[in-house]
């Protein structure tokens, strides 16, 4: 090749390799740390406290009944929790059989719907005093010992903690990727982080908060789309750290259609993307100024590529650079640097991916792998706006 074609393919070729080699750094690193994440036992529970399980629901009159009668099965003292119902645009059929049910129902309707509007008039209309706001989707599960261990997970004065959510469903390979998906991130951001004594990341449900800051913090809150990503970065800036109980589960729907999984990752990486831009400079100040890695590291986190799309691009680039340079005879070096690329990030989700998912099943739905990169690359492409509108996942009964 003339020296000119050359500069600009390996001008190119370094561009891609720096953006998917830090990426892929980053990652490898938590996921090595979380191979050595261990559960810490938990306190003795010195009293019962006082627990309020919100769970807001927009037309998700499909599944609520179901997951509030669900609630109400905990091994936790029932005097000592309540289940909160917050329905937006239930029918009236829905609302009555709710309110046969143990549990209080808040009726909201607002000109445009939003998670952080629900829980703020919930919060504003209850009288009765809580230690513990538990915050749950509309699908969500919680297993039978949930609020016991985050009563437990409490006794260290935690500001926040996050439980393990997990899969609820597997029975379509859409929903197995997704299920993995959300492992690969328990593995990564919550333990990894942990084990390197920063913060866990939330996800918006199966998370627990000190009652009396949780109130306070969500009535500054005015997000359309990403609430826990605002109050995540607010936490972190003051300076909180955020526990991970990886034994206390609560089980999620997983996507089944492409329609809601292009949707819902729409929605998720719009949120990023504003947080980041809203946050990076300060976050930057906060780490060189207070030392705040944690406001840092999060803010960086949110401009990390989906993991799936991270996969599909080093495969890809990857590949094709390898033959090239082989071809081309191009230096040694850049061979290397490739094929460090390709195996750290081979063996980052390797480390991430619970072995329970070692399967068959796993290996079917990893032939629907291509459509699901296609699928995040496509909500990547249209993100522009997307946390500005309330965009609804519909649930189902499973």
């Amino acid at each position: 090749m003339d020296n000119y074609p050359m500069l600009v393919f390996n001008s190119l070729q370094i561009i891609i390799l720096a953006v998917l080699g830090l990426s892929t750094f980053y990652i490898f690193v938590f996921s090595l740390a979380g191979l050595f994440y261990k559960q810490r036992p938990y306190p003795k529970a010195t009293k019962n406290r006082r627990i309020a399980v919100f769970i807001p629901g927009y037309k998700e009159d499909e599944v609520i009944v179901q997951v509030a009668k669900a609630a109400l099965l905990q091994n936790y003292p029932s005097e000592y929790y309540d289940v909160i119902i917050i329905a937006d645009s239930f029918q009236p059929e829905t609302i009555s059989k709710l309110l046969d049910l143990p549990i209080k129902v808040i009726e909201v309707a607002f000109d445009k719907s939003t998670k952080s509007k629900a829980l703020n008039k919930a919060m504003e209309t209850l009288e009765e005093s809580y230690d513990i706001a538990v915050i749950l989707d509309a699908d969500n599960i919680m297993a039978n010992n949930f609020l016991t261990k985050i009563n437990s997970g409490f006794e260290s004065e935690w500001i926040a903690v996050q439980g393990h959510r997990a899969a609820k469903n597997m029975n379509t390979s859409l929903a197995v990727l997704d299920a993995i998906s959300e492992e690969i991130n328990n593995h990564i951001f919550r333990k990894g982080h942990r084990v390197l004594g920063l913060s866990s990341a939330i996800i918006g449900s199966g998370m627990a908060f000190n009652y009396g800051y949780f109130k306070q913090l969500m009535s500054t809150v005015k997000a359309v789309g990403g609430f826990d990503k605002e109050i995540e970065l607010k936490m972190l800036k003051a300076g909180h750290k955020i526990a991970y109980l990886d034994d206390a589960f609560v089980y999620d729907e997983k996507v089944q259609k492409a329609e809601v999984f292009s949707n819902q990752r729409r929605r998720w990486l719009s949120a990023q993307l504003h947080y980041f831009r809203l946050d990076f400079l300060n976050s930057l100040k906060a780490l060189i100024t207070k030392g705040n890695l944690d406001y840092f590291d999060k803010a960086i986190q949110f401009i990390q590529p989906p993991r799936i799309l991270l996969l599909g691009a080093v495969i890809l680039f990857g590949t094709l650079f390898l033959i090239s340079n082989i071809i081309l005879n191009e230096s040694m070096l850049f061979t290397e640097l490739w094929s460090i690329v390709i195996i750290s990030c081979l063996l980052s989700f390797l480390f991430a991916v619970p072995r329970s998912f070692y399967n068959i099943k796993t290996a079917r739905a990893i032939m629907s792998l291509p459509k699901g990169m296609i699928l995040m690359l496509g909500s990547l492409l249209k993100i522009k706006g997307a946390n500005k509108q309330f965009i609804h996942t519909k649930h189902t009964s499973n």
